[in-house]
C-alpha cells in the first residue's frame, strides 16, 4: 500500500517539475542569452532532465511491477498507448536541444561563449514539449476515471 502511494506521488512530483522546468527552458531560451540566460537555462534543463528520469522510473515501475494495475490493463489501454506514443514524441524532439544544449555547456564551461542561433527553434520545441505534456496529464486523468480501457 505504501509502495503504490510513494510512487504514485513520485510520478506526481516528476510533473511538476517537467512541466515548469520545460517551461522555464523555453521562456528562458526565447530570452537574450547572456552568460545569466546560459546559466539559468542549463539549471531549466537539467531539472528536464531529472523529471525525465523520475517520471520514466516511476512510469515503468507502475507498468511493469503491476503497482497500480496490473500489465496487461495498460497495455491494453488506447489512452495509455496514446501517452506512450505523446512521450516517444517529445522524446523524439528532445533529441536535437540535448545535442546542442550539450555543446553549449561544452563552450560555456571552456570559457567560451556559445553559438546560441538555434535558440529560438529550442525554445518552440520546449513550449510544443509542454503542451504534449499537458495533453499526457488529461490522457491520465481519462484513465484514472476508467476510460481507454478495452472491454
Amino acid at each position: 500500500m505504501t509502495t503504490r502511494w510513494l510512487v504514485a506521488g513520485l510520478h506526481l512530483l516528476a510533473l511538476g517539475i517537467g512541466l515548469g522546468a520545460v517551461w522555464v527552458r523555453a521562456r528562458i531560451l526565447g530570452a537574450r542569452l547572456d552568460e545569466a540566460g546560459l546559466r539559468a537555462v542549463f539549471r531549466a534543463d537539467t531539472w528536464w532532465g531529472v523529471a525525465a528520469l523520475l517520471w520514466i522510473s516511476t512510469g515503468l515501475w507502475r507498468v511493469l511491477a503491476g503497482v497500480e494495475k496490473n500489465t496487461a490493463y495498460y497495455f491494453q489501454n488506447h489512452l495509455f498507448l496514446t501517452k506512450m506514443a505523446l512521450l516517444a514524441i517529445i522524446l523524439a524532439l528532445e533529441v536535437w536541444p540535448i545535442i546542442t544544449l550539450l555543446e553549449w555547456r561544452r563552450r560555456a564551461k571552456a570559457g567560451e561563449q556559445p553559438a546560441t542561433g538555434a535558440a529560438p527553434a529550442l525554445a518552440r520545441i520546449s513550449f510544443a514539449q509542454a503542451g504534449l505534456v499537458v495533453l499526457m496529464v488529461f490522457l491520465a486523468a481519462a484513465m484514472a476515471r476508467g476510460y481507454g480501457a478495452s472491454s
